[in-house]
């Protein structure tokens, strides 16, 4: 069971929870981070770290966002990895709140 990183992430792109993967399967994309399913270990650890509550497991994918699944698997083989925290983009506190952001998602 992997965990997954879903639609809250986009343009927020906070990176609290890629220290603490023990197995580094983050990658980072333009506006987004995805988790590689075959790299994650299912360990929890970086669920609680996401301050906008983007990562659940994927037998927990909040409705509606199911495709983010399918998604992170995808974009995993091509964004690069991330291992260590960066500052977020200057305008990711205004996009904290904003719902069903996938339109916005650069790949």
């Amino acid at each position: 069971m992997a965990f997954v990183v879903t639609d809250s992430c986009i343009k927020c792109k906070l990176t609290d929870c890629v220290e603490v993967c023990p197995v580094d399967c983050f990658h980072e994309g333009p506006n987004m981070l995805v988790i590689d399913p075959e790299e994650c270990i299912d360990c929890t650890l970086c669920e609680p770290e996401c301050p906008v509550e983007a990562i659940c497991s994927e037998d927990e994918i909040p409705e509606g966002q199911e495709e983010f699944l399918q998604l992170n698997a995808e974009l995993s083989q091509n964004w690069p990895v991330l291992t260590e925290a960066k500052d977020p983009p200057d305008d990711a506190d205004d996009w904290r709140e904003v719902k069903n952001k996938l339109q916005y998602l650069e790949r």
